[in-house]
């Protein structure tokens, strides 16, 4: 799901997190989320559920930058797609295409990593 800009963190997430998707990912059991994702909307759209939405915050002793639980991930899997040079730069008018280069380059991710294991060295 790709929103505009102009859509809060936690009002996007509502949108994500529609029956469709629920339909599409049945065998998700955890969301994990950063602290925009935290709030009463994002909270009374989970109410019921099957998935279990955890919102990571950052420790209130920390200063400065560090690295977060489960943050990670996803900053990772960020890193690993803007190596595509067309996705280095927002360039797209379209939302529908953005979404199929980011696709496409998540399709290119996963068939490296298949062929890494699969292939006998």
């Amino acid at each position: 799901m790709v929103h505009p800009a102009n859509v809060q963190d936690r009002d996007g997430a509502v949108l994500v997190l529609d029956q469709r998707t629920r339909r599409l990912f049945p065998f998700l059991q955890t969301i994990f989320a950063d602290s925009a994702y935290g709030g009463p909307k994002l909270a009374k759209a989970m109410a019921g559920a099957a998935w279990k939405i955890e919102v990571v915050m950052k420790p209130k002793d920390q200063k400065g930058f560090g690295v977060l639980p489960r943050r990670w991930v996803v900053e990772r899997t960020n890193a690993w797609t803007n190596r595509c040079r067309r996705l280095s730069k927002d360039f797209e008018n379209l939302n529908r295409t953005a979404l199929a280069f980011i696709r496409h380059a998540s399709i290119r991710l996963t068939l490296r990593r298949i062929v890494r294991y699969c292939v006998p060295s």
